[in-house]
């Protein structure tokens, strides 16, 4: 049998998992923007997800909540 993660954790598991998704991405973006595609782009990319994911991280598991409750309060019942 595979080993689970309890489900207390999915609202961490959930922030964490789209937090590096986005960070990921859009450093990776950045980077290539203002520095171009060349042989540092993975270093600046590293420093730039290790600065911005420790913000990101809990940013998305404090406002994730709000913003599904705000979204419910938005959208019309089935």
């Amino acid at each position: 049998m595979k080993a689970r993660i309890p489900a207390r954790y999915a609202n961490l598991l959930f922030g964490g998992m789209l937090s590096m998704l986005m960070v990921t991405i859009i450093s990776g973006t950045v980077v290539a923007i203002t520095n171009g595609v060349n042989e540092r782009m993975p270093e600046l990319w590293l420093r730039g997800f290790l600065t911005a994911w420790p913000i990101a991280f809990p940013s998305v598991v404090i406002l994730a909540p709000r913003v599904r409750r705000l979204v419910n309060a938005l959208i019309a019942p089935n």
